[in-house]
């Protein structure tokens, strides 16, 4: 079990790392490539990873029966790996890039709400908050935990549904 949650977390992991990178790169920070709803498509679908995971230990580990719990904690342990991977990746992004992504996104926020037609009371708010965002994204105990739950959340889903799905034999049977 742990194998597989190791390969298949690296490789969910890897995939969600490459996709969002080269969108940030390939979009200058702008457009659909560097939104959040595109992260977070991306996550989907490199997390899938837990299902087939899952599926490949029931199918070829356990004679292709697994209970809920036993395909959870499998589910969790593939999000974590993956998840830690996120982190490090994205820590050596924002250190090869002199941290600038956090000035860069509230630099973004404020725009945005300047073009929304913002108020100079609800711009001179949002650039507090904006300032307090960046102290604490200085602090890594504050980064690190924040950036992976921007994903395991989603691991966390995939995991509770896989585990719910592939409890029963009968989905997807093994090929004798």
């Amino acid at each position: 079990m742990l194998k597989i949650s190791i390969v298949y977390g690296m490789l969910a992991g890897t995939v969600v790392i490459i996709a969002i990178l080269l969108g940030i790169l390939s979009s200058d920070g702008q457009g659909f490539f560097a939104s959040e709803y595109f992260g977070y498509l991306l996550m989907l679908i490199a997390l899938s990873m837990i299902f087939i995971g899952i599926k490949r230990y029931r199918d070829q580990e356990l004679g292709g029966v697994i209970k809920f719990l036993p395909g959870l904690g499998l589910g969790l342990a593939i999000s974590v790996i993956a998840a830690a991977s996120y982190v490090i990746v994205w820590e050596a992004y924002l250190f090869s890039t002199d941290y600038s992504f956090i000035n860069e996104y509230t630099a973004g926020l404020i725009e945005a709400k300047k073009a929304e037609g913002a108020s100079q009371a609800v711009l001179d708010q949002t650039i507090a908050e904006m300032e307090d965002m960046k102290v604490n994204y200085a602090k890594p105990y504050f980064r690190l935990p924040m950036t992976f739950l921007e994903i395991f959340p989603v691991g966390l889903i995939i995991s509770v549904l896989s585990a719910a799905l592939l409890r029963n034999p009968k989905l997807l049977p093994a090929k004798n």
